[in-house]
C-alpha cells in the first residue's frame, strides 16, 4: 500500500492532483497561512490544495527537507513567485487507514504570505471554487 505521503509526492511530481480524492479523509482539517480559521472537510481542503498546486506548479516549487514519522511528516519547501522568495512548511498527519486528517501550511516571510494570498485568491476565483463552496473571498482573505 502506498502511504499518503508517497501518493502526495507522486501527485506533486507528476502534476496529478486527482490523488487528493484518494488520500484526503472526509473530515480532514486544513490550516492555511492566509486564513485565520481552520477549514474542515475534503472539499474545501481539496480546493485549497488545488489552488496551491496551480499557484506553485510553474514557480520552481520543491521540497528541501523532510522529517517523517509513522503517521506524520514535516516537509520544508521553497519557491519563488514574482521575484518573491517563499519559504514554507507542510505539516501532514494521517490516520491508520492512510488518509490525511490534517494538513497545515506555514509560510514566511510576511511578503511571501501576501504574495501567496494574492495568487491563491486568483486561483480559487479562476477555479470557481469560492462560488461552488459558497464562500466569499472576504471571509477567506479578510478583504
Amino acid at each position: 500500500m502506498t502511504s499518503p505521503l508517497e501518493a502526495w509526492h507522486q501527485g506533486v511530481v507528476m502534476g496529478d492532483i486527482s490523488v487528493l480524492d484518494e488520500i484526503l479523509d472526509k473530515e480532514v482539517v486544513f490550516y492555511s497561512p492566509i486564513v485565520f480559521k481552520q477549514q474542515k472537510g475534503r472539499a474545501i481542503t481539496k480546493a485549497y490544495l488545488t489552488a496551491a498546486f496551480n499557484t506553485f506548479k510553474d514557480a520552481g516549487f520543491h521540497y528541501v527537507k523532510e522529517l517523517i514519522e509513522e503517521r506524520q511528516a514535516i516537509l520544508e519547501f521553497n519557491t519563488e513567485i514574482d521575484r518573491v522568495l517563499i519559504d514554507g512548511v507542510d505539516i501532514i498527519t494521517w490516520n491508520e487507514q492512510g488518509k490525511i486528517t490534517e494538513f497545515k501550511v506555514m509560510i514566511r516571510p510576511f511578503r511571501a504570505i501576501e504574495k501567496v494570498g494574492e495568487k491563491m485568491k486568483e486561483q480559487l476565483n479562476k477555479l470557481g471554487t469560492l462560488d461552488k463552496l459558497k464562500i466569499g473571498a472576504s471571509k477567506l482573505f479578510g478583504k
